[in-house]
């Protein structure tokens, strides 16, 4: 059996309009042309689904119960073309992003609830590693989006910029005296120091510090995390470096303090790459637009 999506909708507005004329002048169609699709249907069938009168059609008994169940291929087809849309235009699927936590907290997260209100039905799945791990699983295809710190990119894609922070002394008033005002490098490399762990961004920048000085970076104290950072910070192990939008996320008691850097050694960019060929292209592309706003690749 072969009747295709016109005479389906051609069915439905003759019995809704109880005339082929007015629901072929309601489709586009010519009332001969309409005439022959319900009467090639019917053959199809076997059954007549409508009994012609001298002022339009009446649906038959049989027309009325087989009706039911065009209604229901119009229904199924309707939501095929609207489900095909909202794939072609990249409103639904699935994305996974990959990136470290010091730029989930104070920039990600809230651009991906902004994308969430956007497009609901898109699946966003967060990878949170270092910057050169990131890189790396996009590399691979493990993931579809990489954030990670300019000064750690080595992965042969497009670089886009996409935020920029910095990082600020944390310590205990209680276990260091420290002068007001930015605390100068010089300062900084006579401090234990608590910084996450390898490949994390904070801790090549303190051996590009330390090395532009000719020092060694003893690298005493690491960790996985700011808040386990903080943890040793409070309790006078050492000092911390991050960046005060994520020391404010952490809530820090009033003995815990923190100041600039002199320089520009602590400023990061974090930039934006993605791969093509796992995610749906138009939903891929849709997310990335929305992480990037107005920014332009490098």
């Amino acid at each position: 059996m072969k009747f295709d999506t016109t005479t389906v909708s051609l069915v439905i507005a003759v019995a809704e309009e109880g005339s082929i004329s007015r629901a072929a002048d309601r489709l586009g169609l010519a009332v001969a042309a309409a005439s022959k699709r319900v009467s090639d249907l019917e053959a199809q069938l076997g059954v007549k689904l409508f009994k012609r009168q001298p002022h339009g059609v009446k649906v038959t008994e049989a027309g009325a119960k087989l009706l039911s169940h065009i209604r229901q291929i119009d229904n199924l087809t309707q939501r095929l073309v609207g489900d095909a849309l909202t794939v072609s235009h990249g409103r639904e699927g699935r994305v996974i992003i990959g990136a470290p936590k010091s730029a989930i907290i104070p920039f990600l997260a809230r651009d991906l609830a902004a994308i969430q209100r956007k497009y609901p039905g898109i699946v966003l799945q967060i990878v949170e590693e270092n910057s050169r791990i990131v890189q790396k699983l996009l590399r691979d295809k493990v993931i579809d989006i990489g954030i990670y710190e300019k000064t750690a990119g080595f992965v042969d894609l497009p670089r886009f910029d996409y935020r920029q922070d910095h990082l600020n002394v944390v310590y205990s008033r209680r276990h260091f005296e420290l002068p007001e005002g930015a605390l100068s490098v010089e300062q900084l490399i006579e401090l234990p120091i608590i910084t996450l762990g390898r490949g994390s961004a904070i801790l090549a920048s303190l051996h590009r510090a330390h090395q532009s000085r000719g020092r060694v970076f003893r690298n005493d104290f690491t960790v996985s995390g700011f808040d386990s950072m903080l943890a040793l910070v409070r309790e006078g192990i050492g000092v911390g470096l991050m960046p005060p939008d994520i020391l404010r996320t952490l809530h820090p008691e009033p003995e815990l303090l923190s100041l600039p850097l002199e320089g520009d050694w602590h400023e990061r960019s974090y930039m934006l790459s993605f791969s093509e060929g796992q995610a749906e292209q138009q939903t891929l592309r849709n997310v990335v637009a929305e992480l990037l706003g107005q920014n332009k690749p490098q």
